[in-house]
């Protein structure tokens, strides 16, 4: 009988349901919830990345919501070493620990370690950056969709951050950036791993996703996001629901173009992060209503 203590992954896409199912399953199982949503981390961006509320977590603790200033750099790697050293201490109290969230490069960071990329290429990333402030990002997305079909599916292309990255090692090393990714072996882990991934139907997953951007406008994400315009460079705003606002203050469009922007680049962001999970064969894929008794049940196994 394995006696090692067990990490429950609920990951899905953004609106799918996952905070309202995480918080039933922790009162339940008497335990706390660890957040692997990049986005989340950051103290300053609270309605545009839809942090649960204190009413939502009904008192369960969630960590790694809040940690961070966007002022930081934080990576995957940096997250996995932290979030590693949390779990010693939460098992220490608790058999099962629940993360959840739907940034892929950090559950994968957690679960099985990072892949092996190659470095930096100085001269070929100098050179990227003259090409974006020369031609624009959707030049390079393009030129990423001829090299690399599969990154261009999964990774955030309204990220220059990503997008450079993933083109940068295409040029440098003749190979997709893909090919790098599930390569090496998975890190051995202290625990056991059970991954669940919610879903739903695709027009009852967009509609979700529409009414939480109208709820994120109506609590004041213009607001917000003019107040971050200082900071519009750090890496943790060059994402859907900062960048489409930005272009609005900036004169490029009108507000009603604005939310409609909004509201297509959040669904494409969905579409994206299903995915990355699908490459995940480990996923059981559940709707969120039915899924408190499977889950329980597997963990009663």
């Amino acid at each position: 009988m394995n006696t090692q203590p067990t990490l429950l992954v609920v990951a899905g896409p953004t609106a799918v349901g996952k905070t309202a199912l995480c918080v039933r399953l922790a009162q339940e199982l008497g335990t706390d919830v660890v957040s692997a949503d990049a986005r989340q981390f950051f103290r300053e961006m609270r309605i545009g990345t839809a942090k649960p509320t204190p009413a939502e977590m009904q008192g369960v603790r969630h960590h790694f919501i809040d940690s961070h200033s966007i002022t930081e750099d934080y990576s995957a790697g940096r997250y996995e070493a932290d979030c590693l050293a949390l779990l010693q201490e939460l098992f220490q109290q608790h058999s099962v620990v629940i993360l959840t969230g739907g940034s892929g490069l950090y559950l994968q960071a957690l679960t099985d370690g990072l892949d092996e990329l190659p470095p930096a290429d100085a001269p070929v990333r100098e050179q990227l950056q003259a090409e974006l402030a020369a031609k624009g990002l959707p030049a390079l997305v393009a030129e990423l969709a001829e090299l690399d079909p599969v990154s261009h599916a999964r990774i955030d292309r309204q990220n220059p951050v990503r997008v450079l990255r993933a083109l940068e090692v295409c040029r440098s090393t003749g190979q997709p950036f893909s090919s790098f990714h599930g390569a090496g072996p998975k890190a051995e882990r202290p625990f056991q791993v059970l991954k669940v991934a919610l879903s739903r139907e695709r027009e009852e997953l967009y509609q979700r996703i529409d009414l939480r951007v109208d709820q994120m406008l109506a609590e004041g994400l213009l607001d917000e996001v003019r107040a971050l315009v200082p900071y519009r460079h750090a890496q943790a705003l060059q994402t859907v629901g900062y960048q489409e606002i930005f272009g609005y203050l900036d004169g490029e469009y009108d507000w009603d173009e604005a939310v409609r922007l909004l509201k297509r680049n959040t669904r494409r962001y969905a579409k994206r992060q299903l995915t990355w999970l699908r490459r995940d064969e480990q996923y059981h894929w559940l709707h969120p209503d039915a899924a408190d008794l499977a889950i329980k049940a597997m963990l009663a196994h």
